[in-house]
């Protein structure tokens, strides 16, 4: 048997030997996996199918590393088509597999927006161009995501849309936002809204408080969040149609969705790496870098996100990658765009949360596999016989510095520049090829 390096005609038959497999709810221990035409064949120790005795079987050690499904991603931006300078398909899914992100949701805010089946179709087609992350396009709720009148669901459910969101523009009417969430429900997609009331944010550029009264920023305040999340929880109560709550940043947002839940609604939320690893004190200097919306809160929020997290009331983790040129992020501080890259630093952040005890290696891996796939129905996050070959394979202990000058992404506005972190992705397979390589 030989250990393979990353190439294009990668091996039918691959045996990943030696690691510590963690499967989600399935695998937690060690375990060799066998892939046989970009699908498992078998997970175990020792592996019982005849095809692990063949010596044309290509081995990769695994050998105290992790490996686990490729992660998910329930909410991105690959700017393409219309903002290519920031990020293309093909730099965004590299960046992803690089970040040991096998599958990734991209949201529709292109030029032109995607609320049509030509954007969803060319998403997809150049996702395959580009052979690395799966691309799973999220379509509009409203035409070119003015609030005002609904897109054509069904058109962009046939085309490939795996749930429909107007992203960083709030669906503000709520009568319209009933209406989606009902035509959703006759789809089965999901509905995905960005919770901000526009008015009370007002111009805000950063987190209403403190550091923003010293820094002279105009605010944006916890309850702009809030009330959006307690609007969207009573139309999943009137239609009975589940909503996902988008990137939560307020202790009180978690404990309205805890309330939600405990009362038995449909509702699933998120929550974003950076928002649970730093606060509002990053922006001091005016770091655009840090300048994000939702914005980075108080530590007494990230507390909360935290705890959401712990029991539950957080169903997963997402990246909210939302890359910009560096023109853009060097403007003056209110003027600067929203928005960090996520997907190179999101797996070490959240194993800081195993490091510290707060969560076990299992339950964050679920929170970032089985979970979000489970909730777009996505046919990804798991490593059961017959599942593609979607793996990642991580250096749980690996500690590293974060250099935005590497990154994969076009893109390089991160907060976490020079942050030592502790977790590296070695390898990322998508249905058995080998997509990425550290070595």
């Amino acid at each position: 048997m030989t250990e393979s390096s990353l190439n294009q005609t990668f091996p039918k038959t691959i045996c990943i030997q030696g690691g510590t497999v963690i499967d989600p709810g399935h695998v937690n221990g060690r375990a060799d996996v066998l892939i046989q035409d970009g699908k498992i064949l078998e997970v175990g120790y020792p592996l019982k199918s005849a095809v692990a005795q063949d010596d044309s079987v290509t081995v990769l050690d695994a050998t105290d590393r992790i490996v686990a499904p490729g992660l998910v991603d329930l909410h991105c931006h690959l700017r393409e088509p219309g903002f290519e300078y920031k990020e293309t398909i093909q730099t965004g899914s590299a960046s992803a597999v690089a970040g040991g992100f096998t599958s990734i949701c991209a949201m529709p805010n292109t030029q032109p927006v995607n609320d049509n089946e030509a954007i969803t179709k060319f998403m997809l087609t150049k996702g395959k161009e580009a052979a690395n992350a799966r691309i799973f396009p999220i379509g509009a709720i409203t035409k070119n995501s003015d609030g005002e009148e609904l897109a054509n669901i069904g058109e962009l459910v046939a085309a490939g849309c795996v749930a429909i969101s107007d992203d960083g523009r709030p669906v503000m009417n709520s009568l319209v936002m009933r209406r989606a969430l009902e035509y959703a429900k006759a789809f089965g997609v999901p509905v995905v809204d960005h919770c901000e009331d526009l008015h009370l944010t007002d111009g805000g550029c950063m987190n209403e408080g403190v550091v923003s009264t010293e820094l002279g920023m105009p605010g944006i305040p916890d309850a702009s969040e809030e009330v959006m999340v307690a609007r969207n929880l009573a139309l999943a109560d009137l239609t009975g149609v589940c909503v996902h709550l988008a990137h939560l940043s307020t202790a009180r947002s978690v404990e309205l969705v805890r309330h939600a839940k405990a009362q038995g609604l449909p509702v699933s939320a998120e929550v974003c790496p950076h928002h649970f690893s730093i606060t509002e004190e990053a922006v001091r200097g005016y770091q655009a870098n840090a300048k994000r919306n939702p914005p980075l809160r108080t530590d007494e929020d990230m507390q909360a996100l935290r705890e959401g997290l712990v029991d539950g009331t957080i169903d997963v983790i997402a990246t909210d990658h939302a890359p910009h040129a560096l023109q853009e992020k060097q403007l003056e501080f209110d003027t600067a765009p929203f928005g960090i890259v996520g997907f190179e630093t999101a797996l070490p952040l959240t194993l800081k949360l195993v490091h510290e005890g707060i969560l076990s290696l299992e339950q964050a891996l679920d929170k970032l596999t089985r979970a979000p796939a489970k909730l777009f129905h996505l046919p990804v996050g798991s490593l059961l016989p017959g599942s593609l070959a979607d793996v990642v394979i991580f250096d749980a202990q690996e500690e590293w510095v974060v250099d935005p000058e590497q990154f994969e992404s076009k893109s390089r506005n991160t907060p976490f520049g020079g942050l030592t972190v502790k977790g590296k992705v070695k390898m990322t397979l998508v249905e058995g090829r080998l997509v990425y390589d550290d070595r």
